[in-house]
């Protein structure tokens, strides 16, 4: 796995997100912790994590294994029911259901619970103390369906956990990784200018046209979700891109195909892959029909990383799994639980 650390060993923040509950991530995260060898490592997670039991499905799932020295941004009540000795270094003031976010740092070996902020800002805000305080890599270790947490603005790299979990049916599976990373590989815009009239509009609207000439109309609309309509009396012969704010979704899509044949040729704009919520049935519809999907911000997706056992009895043959999963992906893929 050497090649899995060197990659790892790149960048300054790796969120590590899950497909689905019990696919991997907290093993690749014990993975890189204790593989990792000579650097300071700061560590925070997405909301509730880390838990004796899961909190759905009450099964045991694995606990985070920190070591001396590590710095750690976690909740007061998963403080206080971690086994590792930590010394309180700050106090941040943002509150969770668990109590205050607290940065501390190990004074021994052991086993933690995470519980991290649930707020963009929040955790944008903590791995700013965490390199401050001399992390040279920090690991966020994700949860279940929360993709806004790999947006580029918090994390330098990505890593995505798919397993047998996800489906007992190992094509659906496949599948559905290979979407999902298609969607968070998206293309960024190209053209600066354009770059620049798009986050004009983010900062102004919920949803701009940009025409051939460069010029903005901005959409005096509440939210995106409903705004088929308005985009489409909008659009003319001139229009060249529809800039989003906020989620990018199937009905959106839906409703403008059945509206207006206007998007033909355009180019659908959102601020980063976690906005695009699209099923593949969709994506390629609007696709095969002329429309273009672009992010302004793309996400770097470094690695997935597979479990092909399912806490629910069934399991995968994982020299398979993984054979199919490196064909069928253009990113590097590693099964960390056989080692």
């Amino acid at each position: 796995m050497t090649n899995f650390l060197n990659e790892i060993s790149k960048y300054r923040i790796i969120s590590i997100i899950g497909l689905a509950k019990n696919v991997s991530k907290t093993t690749t995260l014990n993975y890189i912790i204790k593989n990792l060898k000579g650097y300071k490592l700061g560590l925070t997670s997405i909301g509730r994590d880390g838990e004796k039991y899961d909190v759905i499905t009450q099964l045991p799932k694995p606990r985070i294994l920190i070591k001396k020295g590590t710095i750690v941004a976690t909740a007061r009540q998963s403080f206080e029911a971690s086994e590792v000795k930590m010394e309180i270094l700050k106090k941040t003031e943002f509150n969770t259901p668990l109590g205050e976010i607290l940065i501390l740092k190990a004074i021994n070996d052991g086993l933690i619970e995470l519980a991290g902020p649930s707020i963009n800002k929040y955790l944008q805000e903590i791995c700013l103390e965490l390199k401050n305080l001399g992390c040279d890599l920090i690991l966020i270790d994700g949860a279940f369906d929360r993709r806004s947490f790999a947006t580029p603005i918090i994390s330098d790299a990505t890593i995505l956990s798919t397993g047998a979990s996800v489906s007992e049916d190992m094509q659906n599976v496949i599948n559905l990784t290979v979407h999902t990373i298609e969607l968070l590989n998206l293309e960024r815009e190209g053209d600066k200018v354009i770059r620049d009239i798009s986050h004009e509009i983010l900062r102004k609207s919920n949803v701009g046209i940009i025409d051939n000439r460069n010029s903005i109309k901005f959409l005096d609309i509440l939210t995106s979700l409903d705004a088929a309509n308005d985009i489409s009396s909008a659009l003319d012969e001139n229009s060249k891109y529809i800039v989003i704010k906020g989620a990018l979704t199937d009905k959106l899509l839906e409703d403008l195909m059945s509206l207006t044949d206007k998007y033909k040729g355009l180019t659908f704009l959102v601020e980063d892959p976690t906005k695009l919520f699209l099923s593949k049935k969709i994506k390629n519809k609007l696709q095969k029909k002329g429309g273009i999907l672009k992010v302004l911000n793309p996400i770097n997706v470094i690695a997935v990383t597979i479990n092909p056992t399912s806490p629910l009895g069934y399991e995968f043959e994982k020299n398979v799994f993984l054979d199919l999963m490196k064909k069928n992906l253009d990113v590097p893929v590693f099964d960390l639980g056989a080692n």
